[in-house]
């Protein structure tokens, strides 16, 4: 299928006259979205703590904050890690979730996912 690349938008959740676009690439396998620390601090995006993740071939460690994303018009809030400069930017499976998207595979576009009331 290849990569499923998107655009997206990231907002500060106390002030959202402050944002800023971004293309990541997204990955279901991915639980948090990963964006430029660069373009976080430009918006102020407040750290909230640091934690440990498991990548190249090792353990790295990233701080983490909270964001709110826009993608395909619908906005959420979501977890993000300040991605340093070897970190390609990724829209990660818990962004997907809270804007109500899914991959299609057969289109390698997102779509708007089902989404059950249990």
């Amino acid at each position: 299928m290849g990569y499923v690349r998107v655009s997206a938008r990231i907002y500060n959740m106390r002030d959202p006259s402050r944002f800023v676009d971004f293309e990541g690439v997204v990955d279901t396998g991915a639980v948090y979205t990963v964006v430029p620390r660069g373009l976080l601090e430009r918006i102020d995006v407040e750290v909230v703590e640091r934690r440990r993740f498991k990548a190249f071939g090792g353990v790295v460690e990233r701080d983490v904050g909270v964001a709110v994303i826009e993608i395909m018009g619908r906005r959420g809030g979501v977890t993000v890690i300040f991605g340093e400069e070897e970190d390609t930017p990724v829209i990660g499976v818990t962004a997907l979730e809270a804007l109500g998207l899914e991959v299609d595979p057969i289109k390698g576009t997102l779509k708007e996912a089902t989404l059950y009331l249990l």
